[in-house]
């Protein structure tokens, strides 16, 4: 038995290869294009073709864990594939910044510096998540995934103006939101 649109979530939890195969032959476009969309910025094509191949491994090792029809299916993949492009991009930056930061041996931070660091950012995600969602995947491409205003304008269909102004509001909302949450602990 060979797997098609009807059988290939259950040949999939069962672990047959052939379901494997289906789902590569038909997904492996929209894979491509959302890991491209991400990791393009990193002009390294070896990261981009492991990406993919972590993403098909993820979905073989993940199909007990998923619950829903077949067009339910497309939605799951297209997450897996976008967190797992997002992690990737992280990684890959890391080690990036940790090299710079090796090179830079003059400036050493104690582990309280670090936490403090780890702290703030911890936050500055939760203040992000009380945005509305266009407006936190703005703020996650530009400042945790580092891409230009011009950039995110033409991933999400807006113009770089309207960028601009939604990263200008949601700086002034974030502040706002972070002092009212200071005055509070104060009060406290």
């Amino acid at each position: 038995m060979t797997s098609n649109d009807a059988n290939f979530i259950q040949r999939l939890k069962r672990q047959k290869e052939d379901a494997l195969e289906f789902i590569v032959d038909k997904y492996l476009p929209i894979i491509k294009g959302i890991t491209f969309k991400v990791l393009t910025p990193l002009e390294n094509q070896g990261v981009i073709e492991e990406c993919i191949n972590d993403i098909f491994l993820s979905i073989w090792n993940n199909a007990d864990k998923f619950h829903g029809a077949s067009n339910d299916f497309k939605k799951w993949v297209c997450t897996i594939a976008k967190f797992k492009s997002i992690d990737y991009y992280r990684k890959v930056t890391k080690k990036v910044e940790l090299a710079s930061n090796d090179m830079d041996l003059n400036v050493e931070k104690s582990a309280e510096d670090e936490l403090i660091i780890l702290e703030d950012r911890a936050e500055l995600i939760r203040l992000i998540n009380h945005l509305e969602p266009i407006d936190r995947d703005i703020f996650i491409m530009r400042f945790f995934l580092g891409l230009n205003t011009v950039e995110i304008a033409l991933k999400l269909g807006l113009t770089k103006a309207s960028v601009d102004n939604r990263i200008y509001r949601g700086k002034m909302k974030l502040n706002k939101r972070a002092t009212s949450l200071k005055l509070k602990e104060n009060s406290i």
